[in-house]
């Protein structure tokens, strides 16, 4: 059984930092969709995903990840991933979404010079 998705949101100095714990997946993809296009329509252009806590990702989560991308880009904003573990990791990088996506370590690289 898949494990609930809990979404949780932080700002720190200009950066809006959204944490998701456990697994994003079909079930739950819109939902993470609609919450992250609401963040970038509120006019943040500075969005942190930290992946800490995220179990595992299938395409359609990836797919979540592409479009908040693309969204941020249009609006002159930008993206950046924290925190993947090596499964999550590797799901990254057999998409090839690695050479796409802003990926750091941990949430604090992510944050240097944002």
């Amino acid at each position: 059984m898949l494990a609930a998705m809990q979404m949780t949101t932080d700002v720190s100095e200009e950066v809006t930092i959204l944490s998701l714990d456990g697994d994003l997946n079909a079930t739950n993809s819109r939902d993470v969709e609609s919450y992250l296009s609401n963040i970038i329509d509120e006019g943040n252009r500075k969005l942190l995903i930290n992946l800490d806590g995220l179990n595992y990702i299938s395409s359609a989560g990836l797919r979540v990840m592409l479009m908040a991308n693309k969204k941020l880009k249009n609006a002159e904003g930008e993206l950046r991933l924290c925190g993947l573990n090596d499964t999550v990791k590797e799901v990254f990088e057999i998409a090839g979404f690695h050479m796409i996506l802003n990926i750091y370590v941990n949430q604090e690289e992510a944050l240097k010079d944002f």
